[in-house]
């Protein structure tokens, strides 16, 4: 049971981790694009401000890159956002391996609990005979209760895995998007590969 409850207290804290981590303002906020045109087309866009949005969010560390590397032709400007996405994209990903293993090794735990717990029932029953009640039905009662306990911890660990995946991809999905537009924009006028 300890190392379940160890398991437990894990993804409990890797869950709010990423609840607070994968939010939509913290990522990608919405603004940043249309604040970025304005800036360019109001020529207000500065090497300052650039440094300063590679530390507010993913997105604005994307473009950060890509606005670093503008001058450089569109194949350049691309091949920096394309590698300040891998890091951001390795960021969003943190703790999900972590979280998914728990998921898959919870049941085993509890599935070793069981085993362990009919071993003792065994025991008593070599020892005992069947008379003794109480004994088996404690051996019995801590097969189930570490099954029940692993199951307790993989179901959920395993759902919100799948959620903050889903989160993940639709983030990614968004900040490509974006920085296609930002991409286009810069190099409306046909610019050089």
């Amino acid at each position: 049971m300890w190392p379940l409850l160890l398991c437990s207290i894990l993804a409990l804290a890797i869950i709010l981790e990423r609840f607070w981590t994968l939010r939509s303002k913290r990522v990608a906020p919405k603004a940043l694009l249309s604040d970025v045109m304005a800036r360019l087309r109001d020529d207000r866009m500065t090497l300052d401000y650039i440094r300063t949005m590679q530390a507010q969010s993913g997105l604005s560390f994307i473009f950060a890159s890509g606005l670093l590397n503008s001058k450089h032709g569109r194949r350049a400007m691309k091949e920096s956002i394309q590698e300040a996405a891998n890091h951001v994209i390795h960021e969003l990903e943190r703790f999900m391996s972590t979280l998914g293993t728990i998921a898959a090794i919870a049941p085993l735990l509890g599935l070793l609990g069981t085993v362990v717990g009919m071993i003792k029932v065994f025991n008593v029953l070599m020892e005992e005979g069947a008379g003794n009640t109480q004994l088996l039905a404690g051996g019995i009662s801590e097969a189930l209760l570490t099954t029940a306990a692993g199951l307790a911890v993989a179901i959920p660990a395993l759902v919100f895995h799948r959620y903050f995946s889903r989160r993940i991809d639709e983030l990614v999905v968004n900040m490509e998007q974006q920085s296609t537009k930002l991409i286009d924009v810069l190099n409306a006028d046909g610019g050089n590969d």
